[in-house]
């Protein structure tokens, strides 16, 4: 017999074996019923034999853990689709809230803006030209007071001093007209007495 037939041999003692193994184990193992698919497959491997790069698994066995692969992957399968599903329901709330952010710094620049300027004369001005503008107005109103206060005091001097003198000038005056009324009526008296004098003489 050569090798082959030898070979072919032992394959149908194996699967005779195997058959009469399986008639007497009717009952499913419960780690292909509970046990994770890594588990199951390790389950397999310590079971089963290898004969010429071959392993014999019981058909129930293989029909299980198929059916459990294949739900490992549906189930794999959907939470996929639902991550993926749930990853473009985030990338369109990302995208919202970019979105919203973008709007939001807009806003901002433009309160920004806004309370760095100030409405003068119906223009936006800056505020720092607008203190600018204001502190040289203040400044100048300040200096017109100073001015205007100094010259009133000078007026105010010249006035007094002019009164005074006004007041001396007509005091002066009155004496010159009392001097000269009294000194004319003197005169007067004198004429008046050359006139007798020389009528009466």
């Amino acid at each position: 017999m050569n090798r082959t037939g030898a070979g072919f041999l032992l394959m149908v003692i194996l699967a005779v074996i195997g058959n009469l193994r399986a008639t007497s184990q009717i009952t499913m193992p419960e780690v292909l019923d509970k046990g994770t698919l890594t588990e199951q497959m390790n389950y397999l491997q310590d079971r089963t034999r290898i004969y010429e790069n071959y392993r014999a698994i019981r058909e129930d066995m293989f029909q299980k853990i198929k059916k459990n692969s294949l739900d490992s992957l549906k189930k794999a399968k959907n939470e996929i689709t639902g991550y993926i599903g749930l990853t473009a329901g985030l990338n369109n709330r990302i995208d919202s809230l970019n979105s919203s952010l973008e709007t939001t710094k807009e806003e901002l620049d433009e309160m920004t803006r806004t309370k760095n300027n100030v409405g003068f004369f119906g223009m936006q001005i800056n505020k720092i030209t607008y203190n600018l503008i204001l502190w040289t107005i203040i400044v100048g109103l300040a200096f017109l007071l100073v001015v205007g206060f100094l010259s009133f005091k000078r007026n105010l001097s010249v006035t007094r001093n002019t009164k005074k003198e006004l007041k001396e000038l007509k005091e002066e005056f009155e004496a010159y007209r009392q001097k000269t009324r009294l000194e004319r009526e003197k005169m007067s008296m004198d004429h008046f007495n050359e006139l007798r004098k020389l009528r009466g003489g």
